[in-house]
């Protein structure tokens, strides 16, 4: 199949809002049904592409299509690759885990992209670090300690095969440093658990009392997500098109609470 991958470095706090209250969060984050990994819809994002389009005089309507006639370009919801977790035994880390490396991988598949994938999966609570130093046997990822293994080798190849996504150079040079893989369960903790929540109030504009205090699910700066975009068949003359604009115009804005600088992502199409 025709199509690229965009790679998206979240630059802000990035609020893809759920549209419904599921949990004691007045506003959680979208999530996936089935592994409740944060996730950002695809017609959330195809909406944010097509604002940005519009903004440089595409040619919206057939890019992306309007109500009765379908788009040249399918957009594919942003799935979520690197977590940054918070290490009291050192800077953040970039988390992942072997399910989502995998899924990358049958991802690239589908437009015809090459990957790796895990076969073995770390064990609980072990974690796959590219190397150890003297006094790093045990990890801790927020509250929990993880046993180091150093991979090298794995370490590199994972990073190397996703190093692309990411628009920085001196983002993608830290990326082994950082990159620490877990076992699949014990990353959906994180993933369902680790997010950032802000708690935010609005003020009576004349006793200054609030009157509204709510709590909003974000997911942090330098998460990364990538989607796939598809061209339908004899459309690719739209797909090029969109993909070199993207090219050069880098920066995207998705979700809500753009006026306080949120959902700021920075892409990379391959």
């Amino acid at each position: 199949m025709n199509g690229y991958i965009m790679g998206m470095l979240a630059e802000t706090s990035i609020h893809p809002g759920a549209g419904q209250v599921y949990s004691v969060i007045d506003l959680p984050v979208a999530r996936e049904a089935t592994t409740s990994y944060p996730t950002i819809p695809g017609s959330s994002l195809k909406g944010a592409l097509r604002d940005k389009a519009r903004q440089e005089k595409l040619e919206v309507n057939k890019i992306f299509g309007i109500e009765d006639s379908a788009g040249a370009v399918s957009v594919a919801d942003a799935r979520l690759l690197l977590l940054p977790i918070r290490s009291l035994t050192g800077h953040f880390r970039w988390v992942t885990c072997p399910y989502l490396i995998n899924r990358f991988y049958r991802d690239c598949q589908l437009i015809n992209k090459t990957g790796i994938t895990i076969d073995k999966a770390p064990s609980s609570h072990e974690a796959v670090v590219a190397s150890v130093r003297d006094q790093e046997e045990v990890l801790f990822l927020e509250e929990y300690s993880f046993k180091t293994k150093p991979d090298p080798e794995l370490i590199e190849q994972v990073a190397n095969n996703i190093s692309f996504l990411i628009h920085h150079e001196s983002v993608r040079n830290e990326l082994k440093h950082r990159l620490v893989i877990i076992r699949d369960e014990d990353f959906s903790y994180f993933a369902q658990y680790g997010l950032p929540i802000q708690s935010r109030n609005r003020l009576d504009e004349e006793t200054k009392k609030s009157i509204g205090l709510w709590q909003e699910e974000t997911i942090p700066p330098d998460t990364v997500f990538y989607t796939l975009l598809m061209g339908r068949f004899g459309k690719e003359r739209e797909l090029k098109e969109l993909v070199s604009f993207l090219s050069q115009s880098r920066y995207l804005q998705v979700g809500g609470n753009e006026t306080i600088g949120q959902g700021w992502f920075v892409t990379e199409i391959f």
